[in-house]
């Protein structure tokens, strides 16, 4: 009797290192307030937590971009700060505000509890495994996480700020703690991963937001190095495990991250020029990087950035993507064109 095949899915398969043309699609912050049905359920969800952690309402809204656009991938809903949440670390979210914590000081880092991680984190790993068994066979399901640095700037200073100076600062003042906090980050981080593949996702993406205000010591020391050692714990747990890295902002530092952090794909923020990602692409798949501003503009001005990433990328392992999540204020129409012009190009 002939072994059941393995469903294709083509987000996958570029991770792989397979050229696909046209390329997969899907957008970060897919679901999310530029959909009506998301904002619907979010009434419905109360709290935003609630939303994150109630898999009932988290599959929902992870299904509802899927169901409306066919998406190449379904990106798990949840948030990069359920992990320190997790860790014990008050955390709301408030309407134009966004999330706030209760800055942390240099002791707090030895207060950091385990003892409750993935207890807390349990409705995720089911949402997980209900996506799986809910999405289309040919559906990429991702998974994600939060890089160590981007989580510590929101954990010290309690909110997110213009250039994460507060974190900054706090790096060069306390080294060694800083150095801690981002060890054990790094450490459960590689844990809610693994967690996330076990219970169904395909792959796996490190969103690092805030890699682009550090210099290039710092960005070694804090965005590299803690990301290597997830990569690292992952794949000795999960050999086969695929893995996109995404350090916004990152620029001519991108050059050597994949090497640097062993990820397999690349995630390219808007500003990273063609002939840049060109050469990034050389070593494997890259994934972006469509402004978000040319979704909202639509017309022209979108036609040319979707044009420009199929000329210049198409022929190599491609993800097309944004370079940063979808707005709220983004047309459902302009979303529909930019499908149209990306599935028609062949």
């Amino acid at each position: 009797m002939a072994a059941p095949s393995t469903p294709k899915r083509v987000v996958a398969d570029v991770l792989r290192g397979e050229s696909v043309f046209p390329p997969p699609v899907w957008l970060m912050r897919q679901a999310g307030r530029y959909l009506p049905e998301y904002r619907e359920t979010r009434k419905r969800a109360g709290s935003f937590l609630d939303l994150c952690y109630n898999p009932d309402f988290a599959v929902e809204v992870t299904l509802q971009p899927i169901r409306r656009f066919g998406f190449d991938a379904s990106i798990l809903f949840s948030d990069i700060l359920v992990v320190p949440h997790a860790l014990g670390r008050d955390l709301r979210f408030e309407e134009g505000r966004g999330p706030l914590m209760t800055p942390m000081g240099v002791y707090d880092i030895e207060r950091l509890d385990r003892s409750r991680f993935h207890e807390t984190l349990a409705p995720v790993y089911e949402t997980v495994r209900r996506l799986r068994a809910e999405l289309p066979t040919e559906t990429t399901l991702l998974g994600f996480c939060g890089a160590p640095w981007t989580i510590a700037t929101y954990m010290i200073a309690g909110h997110g700020t213009p250039d994460q100076a507060p974190a900054r600062l706090f790096s060069y003042r306390y080294p060694e703690a800083f150095r801690k906090l981002l060890g054990a980050l790094a450490d459960v981080s590689a844990e809610y991963l693994i967690r996330q593949l076990d219970a169904g996702a395909d792959a796996v993406q490190i969103f690092d937001s805030w890699s682009g205000v550090l210099d290039e010591p710092s960005f070694s020391a804090f965005c590299v190095e803690p990301v290597q050692r997830i990569v690292s714990k992952v794949r000795s747990a999960r050999p086969d495990a695929l893995i996109i890295g995404f350090p916004k902002g990152a620029g001519s530092l991108y050059d050597d991250y994949r090497q640097l952090t062993g990820v397999n794909g690349l995630g390219l923020d808007w500003s990273v020029p063609l002939s840049q990602a060109k050469r990034l692409q050389a070593a494997g798949a890259v994934q972006g990087n469509l402004d978000p501003m040319r979704l909202v503009a639509g017309g022209r001005a979108l036609d040319e950035g979707v044009d420009a990433i199929l000329e210049g990328l198409g022929d190599g392992p491609l993800i097309f993507n944004l370079g940063h999540g979808i707005t709220p204020e983004a047309p459902i129409a302009h979303v529909e064109a930019m499908l149209r012009r990306i599935r028609g190009a062949r």
